[in-house]
């Protein structure tokens, strides 16, 4: 069972680690031992989860989220199994540690009208400057 705080348990019988061959430098040992996780879990058809984390948690996964609602994570850091199964569970609890957190509201605040005299008075010097500019360039042709 996986707790993360908020009052979520994920039960590891929904969560699928596979162990697959790492990528990168490692010599012979690379060849022979299967230390990358590969950890699977069903966002979709989870019942642990709410409509809402779910909903966050699909933002926040992006490209490692199938069309299927399935969420893949690859740890391959560390050279044991272990270790990378550790750190693949912890990175499961912190997206969806950061999915249960709801977003605050936006406030609508207006403009103060210093800000807009700032902006009207940029406005104004810029198009001075380019105003200046064509009437160079009319009067001799040229640059």
């Amino acid at each position: 069972m996986i707790s993360i705080p908020d009052d979520i348990s994920i039960p590891e019988s929904e969560i699928e680690l596979r162990f697959v061959h790492a990528s990168g430098p490692g010599g012979q040992n690379i060849n022979k031992v299967a230390t990358a996780v590969q950890l699977r879990f069903d966002v979709a058809h989870s019942s642990f989860l709410s409509d809402d984390v779910r909903q966050r948690l699909k933002q926040l996964a992006g490209r490692r989220m199938t069309k299927q609602g399935v969420l893949i994570l690859r740890a391959q850091k560390f050279r044991t199994q272990e270790r990378n199964r550790k750190e693949a569970l912890e990175r499961l609890a912190g997206l969806i540690q950061k999915a249960s957190e709801k977003p605050k509201p936006r406030r609508k605040t207006q403009q103060t009208i210093e800000s807009k005299k700032r902006r009207r008075e940029a406005k104004r010097r810029r198009s001075e400057i380019k105003r200046l500019r064509q009437a160079d360039f009319q009067s001799d042709g040229s640059f």
